[in-house]
């Protein structure tokens, strides 16, 4: 059973982040627990800004008002950060979740993470690298927003993300498949055999990777279509197996 974060803290740049990523961002995070402190930050009095003024009522969002001190300045991004590190020292937060294309906040990230504190970031593609690599995980709001409209325009369950690549698509991503064989080759046994929840271990320790950003929900879905490795079910222990196709005993 996946292990569920009991009190998540969510850190949202208004300025950064459109108000139609919100519902999944909240949707992701619920699936490791209780996303009990939720903090959109901006200055209210800004036309721009209007469009989360429902999501905040929707979403039982607590808006932080910060005014412009000087142009060009962003000072919504020290208050967030403040507000964060304070809450490091005085709260019992589990995990740490930060809504944001700013890579201003990557010393923040770094600092939680120093406390052993998973930290969950959002954010769009052209969200700078070195941000996205100090999050325990990042997930692309472009795919959570295309997955929400998905899902009012169509009631029932979807199995398909739009977006999604597909085998070939993804065996030329050379940084996704460095890090699905790296974690087979750190996981596996002397068959050459990984259990694939070992294997999503690894990689959430080691990588910010999530399957969402290619389009998957489940890392199994994934590893069924790259077509890198074989696999073998246990229908006793319910669990399944992983081998580098390449693998010679």
């Amino acid at each position: 059973m996946t292990k569920k974060e009991d009190h998540i803290a969510l850190f949202i740049d208004c300025d950064n982040i459109s108000h139609k990523a919100i519902e999944g961002i909240i949707n992701e995070l619920s699936k490791y627990g209780v996303v009990n402190i939720r903090q959109a930050y901006g200055n209210w009095t800004k036309e721009n800004l209007k469009n989360w003024e429902d999501k905040l009522l929707e979403f039982a969002i607590k808006p932080i008002q910060q005014f412009d001190y000087s142009k060009n300045k962003n000072a919504t991004d020290i208050l967030m950060t403040i507000d964060a590190i304070d809450l490091l020292h005085t709260k019992d937060i589990d995990a740490f979740a930060f809504a944001t294309s700013d890579s201003d906040f990557t010393p923040v990230v770094m600092r939680v993470q120093a406390e052993g504190i998973k930290v969950f970031g959002f954010g769009e593609k052209k969200t700078p690298k070195p941000f996205m690599a100090a999050c325990s995980q990042f997930i692309f709001t472009e795919k959570l927003m295309s997955t929400a409209t998905t899902k009012a325009q169509d009631d029932t369950s979807v199995t398909t993300m739009p977006g999604r690549q597909n085998g070939k698509e993804m065996r030329q991503d050379t940084w996704l498949v460095n890090v699905l064989r790296n974690a087979v080759d750190h996981t596996m046994d002397e068959y050459g055999w990984a259990n694939l929840s070992d294997v999503g271990k690894y990689i959430n320790n080691s990588t910010s990777f999530s399957p969402i950003n290619y389009g998957y929900k489940k890392l199994s879905n994934l590893i069924k279509e790259i077509d890198l490795f074989d696999i073998a079910y246990d229908d006793v222990r319910k669990q399944m197996s992983i081998r580098d196709k390449r693998w010679k005993q």
